[in-house]
């Protein structure tokens, strides 16, 4: 059978408030071309379809409409568990409209395992799927001591122990799968995925994971990634989009798995084409570098982090060009030529006021000169100050 592994489509998902919905709409488009174009015979998605527990409205009919869009009807089953973001209650609340067309849903940790008859090949698929299992949703202590190494070992042996539970319960003449929500130690993270563990406590050992399962379908990681140390093949799908800067040059993928009864998996990754990339510019040369690389079209259907080197602040008329030729600017950080100051105190005591005026407004914007207009309004300010003061001394 082929295997469709993918996670943390994060539905609803603002940039800097800017909506992604339409990209997020463009990848379940591709994604549906993708299981058609590579015969895939049953989908597994690994957590995280939402950004929030209370999702907008037009990212939960996207949601349902793409899953009953890939069951086709319930020819292909889908598989989808809970992530972190996700409300599990929520999640679940359509099981009994989902299971008419081949889809599980799964809200909350379970020692069950999910048996899934493929259509296509007449083959079982177990998959033992272990939603994202916080303290709260196990519904139980893991550790009564208040000590991060204690709670950390309590966490992965429970979590050891619930996939031991499931995996006792494979039969003979099945592919298995695991399939779960966690933050296994030693993945390479991103600013964008909100951290499920509280210092270290929430981590997983990757020799914890089920050596009995074939393949270990992983969430919550966005960057794509094998899990090294594993007893068996476990990996991370990654996001379909990226969702912050720090994931600036990644290539975003699903991953497919060829699996039958007994036999080692085969793996295939295959790379997304939909949405906009994150990209960060610096202009080490000022605006002018700035303007001539719109002008050249260079990155026109992306979001960019703008950096760019000035000797004055930038005006709130320049912020709004720049925005107009590209709409992609999500930030515009300017960076200031910092001159050193040589002087000593005594020396800085002899220097006109609007020069110590200069040197105080380069201090507080980090380098930027203040205009002349605001050099005479300061003057202005300290002239009239002294006039009152004198007068209250008369």
């Amino acid at each position: 059978m082929r295997i469709l592994h993918t996670a943390d489509w994060h539905l609803g998902r603002t940039l800097e408030g800017r909506s992604r919905l339409e990209e997020q709409a463009q990848f379940l488009d591709e994604l549906a071309e993708i299981v058609e174009k590579e015969k895939i015979d049953v989908v597994l998605m690994a957590g995280d379809a939402f950004d929030t527990v209370n999702p907008p409205a037009a990212a939960e009919q996207l949601f349902y409409e793409s899953l009953s869009r890939l069951s086709n009807k319930g020819s292909r089953p889908v598989a989808v568990i809970s992530g972190n973001h996700d409300s599990p209650d929520r999640l679940a609340a359509a099981t009994p409209l989902a299971r008419d067309q081949n889809i599980t849903l799964l809200g909350l940790p379970t020692t069950n395992i999910q048996s899934i008859h493929i259509p296509t090949t007449g083959e079982l698929l177990e998959v033992a799927a272990l939603p994202y299992p916080s303290e709260s949703r196990l519904k139980e202590l893991l550790s009564a001591e208040n000590d991060e190494l204690a709670i950390r070992n309590s966490y992965d042996q429970r979590i050891q122990g619930i996939f031991q539970a499931m995996s006792s319960q494979f039969s003979r003449n099945a592919v298995h799968v695991a399939m779960s929500h966690i933050y296994v130690a030693g993945g390479s993270s991103t600013d964008s995925e909100r951290p499920i563990e509280v210092g270290g406590a929430y981590t997983v050992a990757a020799t914890s994971l089920p050596e009995a399962a074939q393949y270990v379908a992983l969430g919550h990681l966005h960057r794509p990634q094998n899990i090294k140390r594993a007893h068996t093949t476990a990996r991370y799908s990654g996001s379909p989009l990226a969702y912050s800067f720090s994931e600036s040059g990644y290539t975003k993928s699903v991953t497919i798995v060829d699996a039958k009864p007994h036999a080692p998996i085969e793996l295939t990754e295959v790379y997304l084409t939909s949405g906009k990339p994150l990209v960060r510019w610096k202009a080490k040369n000022g605006l002018m570098e700035v303007y001539n690389w719109i002008d050249e079209g260079r990155d026109r259907q992306a979001w960019i982090d703008l950096e760019v080197h000035l000797k004055d602040a930038l005006s709130i008329e320049e912020i709004h060009r720049l925005r107009k030729l590209h709409s992609g600017f999500v930030h515009i950080r300017p960076v200031f030529e910092e001159e050193e100051e040589h002087e000593t105190p005594d020396t800085a005591r002899n220097l006109p006021i609007d020069e110590l005026f200069k040197r105080f407004y380069g201090r507080q914007t980090g380098g930027a000169q203040p205009d002349d207009e605001l050099i005479q309004l300061f003057l202005s300010l300290v002239h009239e100050e002294s006039s009152t003061g004198e007068e209250e001394e008369a």
